[in-house]
């Protein structure tokens, strides 16, 4: 039996972390802004996957950890999922541009379509489509900002990086 959705909160440099999931995995991990969880409360009794990524997302803002593995079920159409899947085989501290996921994925036609799976990634982080940039290296378009995109890219890439929040 599926159990219902359950939903934990992470403290990040970048703003709270909301993780939604059940025992089947992750689905959507989001960042939120302070001031809009001041009245949630963390809910004691979680699913092990949300568990889990809660203790990673510390870990990988302590800088402690590279590599995730969460249970994740993010809900999309198949392709969105390729893509997505693709997305989890860039390196930690390494870039891909949409082209090289495009051409990756079979089809350098689908530049706009990859680009598309990539802004509605549910799972922040996780699923790293923050390392997809744009071919002249340009930080484009990311569903929670550039600076934060940019935040990440440096997080990963060495630099010791200051909290926001």
């Amino acid at each position: 039996m599926v159990s219902d959705l359950k939903t934990a909160y992470c403290k990040t440099p970048l703003g709270i972390a909301e993780i939604i999931g059940n025992d089947d995995g992750v689905q959507s991990v989001s960042v939120l802004n302070e001031d809009e969880v001041f009245e949630k409360k963390q809910n004691d009794n979680l699913p092990l996957p949300l568990k889990n990524c809660v203790q990673q997302l510390n870990e990988y803002f302590e800088g402690t950890r590279k590599d995730f593995s969460v249970k994740l079920n993010p809900q999309g159409t198949k392709f969105q999922q390729k893509v997505w899947n693709a997305l989890l085989d860039i390196p930690f501290g390494r870039t891909k541009s949409y082209l090289d996921q495009s051409k990756k994925l079979g089809d350098v036609k689908a530049i706009r379509a990859v680009a598309s799976a990539n802004g509605k990634n549910p799972i922040w982080i996780l699923i790293p489509c923050h390392r997809v940039i744009g071919s002249d290296g340009s930080l484009t378009g990311y569903a929670g900002g550039t600076w934060r995109k940019k935040w990440l890219l440096e997080h990963e890439s060495g630099s010791k990086q200051q909290s926001l929040f």
